[in-house]
């Protein structure tokens, strides 16, 4: 089974040679072609051992995990972490989560440890961001919350009727288009260091005009998440992948809801 995802080509060639690990080119008679035997305690052979492979109900559960994990990570930084502390939690969380994330996405072996560890950090991150928000906007943290799932049922529901697919060009747009976002991102955040206000995060026209286009690729970006699920589970990848395909749909959910929190600031007014 081809995919346009090269992560998951790799993915796919391991995954064949898992699954024919414990095979020989020769029998137990010397045949070529026939698959190595295990001989058993009373001396009969039997098959090697079948690789398991994932199924989107693994994705699911694996998802519904990390999403309590974060859960939790938050709700204890939100009540443990005090408040003079907050930014450099947020920050520190921020850079961790980050390192985190790009060794996961580049990585060819699926790790959950990893994937535990990033949504343990990602909660961190998520609860001081909310704790921030929330001092400032009573209630928006279940505004952002109630939204970003709302959003995230939606596209599942297009995506599983077939109005939105993930068409090797909406892949290739998909992936340039979250490149060039990241990039823009991370120059502004370099600039605002240095007190240098780009107006893409202050309020403005420009910056509810740029968290509506983050809003919009980050709903589009569970496509992507869906057709890996998809096409993990035709190629036959094992069950441990599935922790990958769960940490892909936390990454969107984490970023969807983190701008429209924001994008939920900019019409709160100033009380």
């Amino acid at each position: 089974m081809k995919t346009s995802n090269p992560v998951l080509a790799r993915l796919g060639q391991a995954a064949e040679r898992e699954r024919s690990a414990g095979y020989a080119p020769t029998g137990p008679y010397g045949q070529p072609g026939y698959p190595q035997q295990y001989p058993t305690e009373a001396g009969y052979p039997v098959a090697p051992p079948a690789v398991d492979t994932m199924s989107i109900d693994d994705v699911v559960v694996k998802t519904v995990t990390l999403l309590g994990i974060l859960g939790i990570s938050a709700g204890a930084a939100w009540v443990l972490v005090p408040d003079s502390l907050l930014g450099a939690a947020w920050i520190g969380a921020a850079v961790v989560g980050l390192v985190l994330g790009l060794v996961i996405s580049f990585s060819r072996m699926a790790n959950p440890a990893l994937v535990v560890a990033y949504a343990v950090v990602e909660g961190v991150f998520v609860g001081m961001v909310s704790k921030f928000f929330e001092s400032l906007y009573d209630g928006i943290v279940l505004q952002a919350v109630t939204a970003t799932f709302g959003v995230f049922f939606v596209m599942a529901m297009l995506y599983k009727a077939k109005v939105i697919r993930a068409t090797p060009k909406f892949v290739k747009g998909m992936i340039a288009v979250m490149a060039g976002l990241f990039a823009v991102m991370l120059i502004n955040l370099v600039l605002a260091l240095f007190n240098v206000n780009t107006g893409l995060r202050d309020g403005s026209p420009l910056a509810i005009g740029f968290s509506l286009v983050c809003i919009v690729v980050a709903s589009l970006s569970f496509v992507l998440s869906f057709k890996e699920v998809e096409d993990g589970v035709r190629m036959g990848l094992p069950r441990r992948y599935s922790w990958v395909a769960a940490f892909g749909i936390l990454v969107s959910l984490v970023w969807l809801y983190i701008e429209i929190l924001r994008l939920l600031s900019y019409f709160q007014g100033d009380d």
